[in-house]
């Protein structure tokens, strides 16, 4: 199953349907109003949600547009994001591997759409791709071997970092740095992870990167990941109540600006395409703009 969020309204996506046209139907009109239109509030009925679409008729079904899209979680009530989950990127930062997640959070104001413009601040913007996934179903002490049934589906996501805000002070301001409007760009939909074991693929092992104007600078696997996604699930609930649409960013790969010498970051004008395959693409402009007060 896929789920997008079409301008603010939950849509469930054709499977029988190309990915290069997305069709689908829009949740509430289908359900004839069993769900409402927010994609936010799908979340807290998830397992309701998935027994209605399994027998969900698609004979209305309408093209999605792409530049029409928003974030698939517009509202999450908890945003957890992983810093220095694979080998490579704690490499290039010259970092020893955690022993545990190193756990920060970004703020759900700048949660953005798959595609458009991201206003630049001032300083030194940076890109860095992450599988995100989205619970399902929340609660404390979830066993890492049941993690995967607590995740509603995956997404494609970037961690956009401001590394002057980020370090400007001691201890590091991760979630500050990381959290500018538009900085937690997510989509272009939800796969749930049995529509990715469907398609013969392994959600433990997905292939995920980005480019900066055509250029590759990223390209991983998240078979990588120091911290599997169950195996952060139960580090996470076993401090914390997982609640149902929170989100978490697991990590990015190397290949960073700052880890690049010279260092490199995003300029007025920059694309920055963001992939993962089995989940989809993500294509964001950056243009000048915010002056910071």
């Amino acid at each position: 199953m896929r789920i997008a969020n079409r301008a603010g309204r939950l849509v469930l996506l054709d499977p029988a349907a190309s990915p290069e046209e997305p069709r689908g139907v829009d949740v509430e009109q289908a359900s004839a109003g069993r769900f409402t239109a927010d994609p936010q509030a799908v979340y807290p009925r998830w397992s309701e949600f998935r027994a209605w679409a399994a027998t969900a008729s698609f004979a209305g079904a309408e093209p999605v547009d792409a530049d029409a899209l928003d974030a698939v979680v517009p509202r999450p009530p908890q945003v957890f994001a992983v810093g220095l989950n694979y080998r490579d990127h704690a490499a290039e930062s010259g970092m020893d591997l955690p022993t545990r997640p190193l756990v920060f959070t970004k703020y759900a104001s700048s949660f953005t759409g798959p595609r458009g413009d991201i206003a630049l601040p001032d300083g030194k913007v940076d890109w860095e791709v992450e599988l995100v996934a989205v619970i399902g179903t929340g609660g404390r002490h979830v066993p890492a071997a049941q993690g995967w049934d607590h995740v509603a589906g995956l997404a494609v996501g970037q961690d956009v970092s401001e590394r002057v805000t980020q370090f400007a002070v001691p201890p590091a301001q991760f979630g500050m740095g990381k959290s500018f409007p538009g900085f937690s760009p997510v989509g272009p939909e939800l796969v749930t992870v049995d529509e990715v074991r469907a398609a013969g693929l392994d959600p433990d092992d997905l292939e995920l990167g980005c480019l900066v104007n055509g250029e590759s600078m990223q390209k991983g696997r998240t078979g990588e990941m120091v911290f599997s996604v169950p195996a952060l699930i139960a580090e996470l609930s076993a401090i914390v109540t997982l609640l149902p649409g929170d989100v978490v960013f697991t990590g990015t790969p190397a290949g960073i600006g700052a880890g690049m010498t010279p260092p490199r970051f995003l300029a007025d004008g920059d694309e920055l395409d963001t992939w993962c395959t089995g989940i989809g693409r993500m294509h964001h402009r950056f243009v000048a703009g915010e002056a910071r007060s």
